[in-house]
């Protein structure tokens, strides 16, 4: 394939792939090596790791900075766009989960604004943070944590935790048994049919467990997909050299409604979970 303008000696594929790659860490033969983690499960991806926290810190140093200038006279532009996110996430919990709970409401306001700002660093053109990152010696940079499938199985497997806390803890380990095995086949518990009960409870185990692990596994795999695409086309875009910006801008716009509605639907799924998991059979 003919080299592209404006990255060097690099093919499409090459350029692609590099875009792609993560700044990895791993141990291998006793020593931590970076970058030859070729098909080792137990990698670290470093910038995925960097960026996600560093987010989260941005996160809740806005957050509260905006907390201890609040004033309640004529509110500050930081201290009004603060409370228009926290009303806009407490009305949208209080619409969905019904329940009591001191955690659902911080959880959704942390998931919807930090998985925002993880998504938003696909808007930066994706050259930048790379090349910057090649000034001083890093060979590969990611700067989108959530077209990394571990940071979104991360947080969907913290969500699947809750969702097993709140279900033992509203309907009891009992409460929580039965509804994988009695449901949805109510199986006979008397008579002749009881012979048919062990198969029953089994077919119900397998058909809640598959949909209890669903949950989770497209919780993760939905974000991920959507963000990843979203990156692709963007480093796609930029193998047109000078002439992305015209189309990097129009995606780019675009591309703030998915980022947006993206962080939306990973809290509300969420909070529609721990709903479920909340109410008593």
């Amino acid at each position: 394939m003919a080299t592209e303008d404006g990255h060097g000696a690099q093919t499409s594929g090459e350029y692609i792939a590099h875009h792609l790659q993560n700044l990895q860490v791993c141990k291998v033969d006793d020593a931590w090596v970076w970058n030859q983690c070729a098909g080792n499960p137990m990698a670290l991806n470093v910038d995925s790791m960097f960026f996600s926290v560093l987010l989260g810190l941005v996160f809740i140093l806005i957050f509260r900075g905006a907390a201890k200038k609040a004033s309640s006279g004529k509110p500050g532009k930081m201290q009004a766009f603060v409370e228009i996110v926290v009303d806009f996430i407490d009305s949208s919990v209080k619409d969905t989960f019904h329940g009591k709970s001191n955690l659902i409401a911080p959880l959704a306001l942390t998931i919807f604004v930090w998985v925002f700002f993880m998504n938003l660093m696909d808007l930066i053109p994706v050259d930048w943070l790379p090349e910057i990152g090649m000034m001083i010696g890093v060979p590969y940079l990611k700067v989108v944590p959530t077209t990394d499938v571990n940071i979104t199985f991360g947080m969907s497997i913290a969500v699947f935790v809750l969702i097993l806390f709140y279900s033992i803890k509203s309907k009891g380990i009992g409460g929580f048994i039965g509804e994988l095995t009695l449901h949805p086949i109510a199986p006979p518990m008397k008579g002749v049919g009881l012979i048919a009960a062990p198969f029953i409870i089994a077919f119900n185990f397998i058909l809640e467990s598959v949909a209890l692990l669903a949950k989770p596994l497209s919780l993760s795999l939905r974000l991920f997909g959507n963000m990843f695409a979203g990156e692709l086309i963007f480093i796609l875009i930029a193998l047109l050299g000078i002439w992305q910006l015209p189309l990097h801008f129009g995606w780019a716009v675009f591309h703030i409604l998915i980022v947006t509605l993206q962080a939306f639907i990973f809290m509300m799924l969420t909070v529609v979970y721990l709903t479920l998991a909340s109410e008593e059979h």
